[in-house]
């Protein structure tokens, strides 16, 4: 009897693993290598000064605020209530319209229908928020349903639906998602993000244009090979655009530090579970690279945040051509309150 016991739990088991590998190949999100967006709330104005201001955060979803631990990075949470995302999201958004004279936000990890989030639609909320801002949306993660942790199938993700949002103050005359390369072997790569850029493009009254590109690279890849590749895509597509006189703009969260940024600048990571890699220091030379080295933009997510305690980093920046100058780039510190990410802000110039 016992024997017939251990046998059915071990058929249920594979039956749930293996029918939700069948189902998650069958309906994988295979996304185009570029592709338009839509242009939501248009607006009629236009870029015509020289200088203009930035703001980029990965908001976690709503989901990772400051009372969160998450259990791929060694915590235990698989979501939390949806009071607490409420409570995150109502955070971001008042920080945000904090911040509604900014021109150009680029905001990652963006949920419109996932389960993690309880089915919050965050666009919509952040739109709100920005009223006078168009913005569009770009998915990198879709899967209908993600059985991990494996362990717990009546605690799965389930249904994920999230991307990248940029808002934007001017009218864009085209938006589109680009496909970055690289990715993880089967099974895992049905069930993970299908990373991409979010780009913007303005025309400007000198007959150039204004190139703003919203991205979010791998974070899980040990060694950083899938980033490598997501690099060396970005690098010919920067390279392409400034040949051409425009002016570019790329920020959001790297998943790695700045060329030469010591990871460990904020303090040591005790076990040293929590490794960054940097960004090559010769990857664009005579490019700017924007950070504010006084304020980390991301914590370690093994346990609740404490501060003075919990490991913190700087992964979140931006980069800009030759022809922008830096102004000013400020963190902005909120202790972590409503995300695993603190926002960045950031004045130029263009030359």
């Amino acid at each position: 009897m016992l024997l017939f016991i251990l046998l059915l739990f071990a058929g249920i088991a594979a039956l749930y693993v293996g029918g939700n590998m069948l189902y998650g190949t069958l309906t994988n999100y295979e996304p185009a290598p570029t592709e338009s967006v839509e242009i939501k709330n248009p607006v009629s104005a236009t870029p015509t000064d020289s200088v203009f201001t930035f703001l980029l955060w990965n908001i976690g979803y709503s989901g990772l605020g400051d009372k969160e631990d998450f259990f791929f990075d060694g915590g235990k949470m698989v979501r939390p209530s949806k009071e607490r995302v409420e409570e995150n999201l109502k955070g971001i958004t008042t920080t945000l319209a904090s911040q509604a004279d900014v021109d150009f936000i680029l905001i990652q990890e963006v949920d419109v229908n996932s389960k993690r989030s309880h089915r919050v639609n965050e666009l919509e909320a952040l739109a709100k928020a920005l009223p006078n801002h168009a913005y569009t949306y770009a998915q990198n993660y879709v899967v209908d349903y993600v059985p991990a942790p494996l362990n717990k199938p009546w605690d799965a993700l389930g249904k994920v639906d999230a991307g990248l949002g940029s808002y934007s103050k001017f009218q864009p005359v085209e938006a589109t998602r680009i496909s970055l390369p690289g990715g993880f072997p089967w099974p895992k790569r049905v069930f993970w993000l299908d990373r991409c850029l979010l780009l913007h493009r303005y025309n400007l009254p000198n007959g150039k244009q204004l190139v703003v590109i919203n991205t979010h690279n791998e974070a899980y890849d040990e060694g950083g090979s899938i980033k490598k590749k997501e690099m060396e895509l970005l690098k010919g597509l920067l390279t392409e655009e400034y040949a051409k006189g425009n002016y570019i703009i790329v920020g959001g969260d790297w998943n790695q530090c700045p060329p030469d940024f010591d990871y460990q600048h904020f303090g040591k990571d005790a076990d040293g579970s929590y490794v960054q890699l940097n960004i090559p220091s010769d990857f664009m030379p005579g490019w700017n690279w924007a950070f504010d080295s006084n304020t980390p933009t991301n914590r370690k997510l093994a346990t609740a945040f404490e501060k003075g305690k919990t490991f913190v980093t700087l992964i979140d920046f931006f980069l800009v051509s030759p022809n922008v100058k830096v102004l000013e780039v400020n963190g902005i510190n909120l202790d972590f309150k409503y995300s695993d990410h603190q926002p960045v802000k950031m004045k130029v110039e263009l030359e």
